[in-house]
């Protein structure tokens, strides 16, 4: 079949010498903006009229359900698609190897590897135990005849080694560069892009590297488990301080957009929804704890219930790239905790003074007049605007003492005499 591909390859760049190669660079874990980058590259070759599309990847794995749009792409492409892994030192484990089987032509720069296809998630299924099988739990052994039927299905399409694939799978085993062309898992062995088009037999073939456009960059951040998780927080966040203090508007803009990309976000990833309800029942405990103090019983388990959410939120928290990192979950839950100490402390003491409200409150309160009148103006009392009356002239700035509440208007003096006087 590979050689059928390369002569129907040769004959192409005999008759149409112009078209060029297009070069898809794919570095990191595989997830929803890499598999959108190689479908896009995949797709634009095509309308090009390009004779081969070539995925040059370095990756330690990646999402099932991305690994699996990149495969259909190049399943479903009328151009040749060349899976190259390279620089040297670079991989292709886990989710790499698969795409590496799904490809036309398969390349390996010296000094690199493949291989370590195990399944690292069962989907946040809870295991069920076969004694029969040796305490192996039914889900993990499930997902791992897929992953094995798949990856099977994709040696016999392409004319590669079915049965060390399967062993990747099953056994987690890897292979260098070399031996791996040995057993015939790949097609070649070669340092860089040219050597390859050489040995393609197309040497002076142009090619054409794509870069990521800003929409696929953006996609990249927000889909960064690390980017989502902090987008709930300020979303959430935002919209309370927003309905706490109401008119402020921003907080509600930047709360309302934040929530928005991280519930997109969350569509795209491996979300554990349990985790998130944990989250918000977290954060609603801890600001219910603040307006109902009940000695710390709810805020307590607020910050237990939201470091319980952060540590499930993500299902596939083995996978390189995709975990929410340890150290941001416990200072996220350390500022919380002291942020509610400190709320809680405050109604304490406020707890502690006596309450003073209404015309009780106002007798006797400094104002501060906020410009020059004679009898009638405004003046400045417990951080509010009031209208007063004064018997005399008042200039702008002169302390002022309420002896009177008639209705919404206070009566004053100035600061320092005596009714009377």
């Amino acid at each position: 079949m590979r050689a059928i591909l390369l002569a129907v390859l040769g004959c192409a760049c005999a008759v149409a010498s112009a078209a060029p190669v297009v070069l898809v660079p794919l570095e990191g874990a595989i997830g929803p903006a890499s598999a959108h980058f190689a479908k896009r590259g995949i797709e634009r070759a095509a309308k090009e009229g390009a004779e081969l599309v070539i995925l040059q990847i370095d990756t330690p794995g990646g999402l099932d359900t991305s690994m699996r749009e990149v495969i259909k792409a190049i399943l479903a492409s009328p151009v040749p698609v060349a899976v190259f892994v390279a620089p040297s030192g670079a991989r292709a484990a886990s989710a790499g190897t698969f795409i590496l089987y799904a490809a036309h032509i398969a390349a390996m720069a010296p000094g690199t590897n493949l291989g370590a296809a195990s399944p690292v998630s069962i989907g946040g299924a809870a295991p069920q135990k076969d004694d029969k099988k040796g305490g192996e739990d039914t889900m993990t052994r499930k997902v791992t005849n897929d992953a094995v039927a798949y990856i099977r299905g994709l040696a016999q399409l392409r004319g590669r080694n079915a049965d060390w694939a399967e062993k990747a799978v099953r056994e987690g085993v890897s292979l260098p560069a070399q031996e791996a062309l040995k057993l015939k898992v790949i097609d070649y062995v070669v340092p860089d892009v040219p050597s390859l088009l050489a040995k393609l037999g197309k040497p002076n073939a142009e090619v054409k590297a794509l870069e990521m456009d800003w929409r696929t960059r953006v996609l990249a951040v927000i889909t960064n488990p690390t980017v989502a998780y902090l987008l709930i927080l300020v979303g959430v966040y935002a919209l309370i301080f927003e309905f706490m203090s109401p008119g402020l508007i921003l907080p509600g803009v930047v709360g309302a957009i934040s929530l928005l990309l991280a519930l997109y976000a969350l569509h795209l990833l491996p979300v554990n929804y349990a985790g998130l309800a944990l989250m918000l029942l977290g954060i609603a405990f801890m600001i219910a704890e603040v307006f109902l103090p009940s000695f710390g019983a709810i805020g307590v388990g607020g910050i237990v219930a939201f470091v319980l959410g952060s540590l499930l939120l993500i299902e596939d928290t083995e996978l390189p790239g995709f975990e929410i990192p340890y150290a941001l979950i416990a200072g996220v839950a350390a500022a919380s905790a002291g942020f509610l100490i400190l709320m809680v402390g405050m109604l304490m003491k406020s707890r502690r003074r006596a309450v003073v409200s209404g015309r009780e409150e106002m007798l006797g309160a400094t104002a501060e007049a906020l410009g020059d009148f004679d009898l009638e103006g405004w003046a400045r009392v417990h951080g509010e605007q009031w209208k007063v009356r004064s018997s005399g002239p008042v200039r702008r700035g002169q302390k002022l003492r309420v002896t009177a509440m008639e209705g919404l208007v206070l009566r004053v003096e100035p600061a320092g005499t005596t009714e009377g006087n």
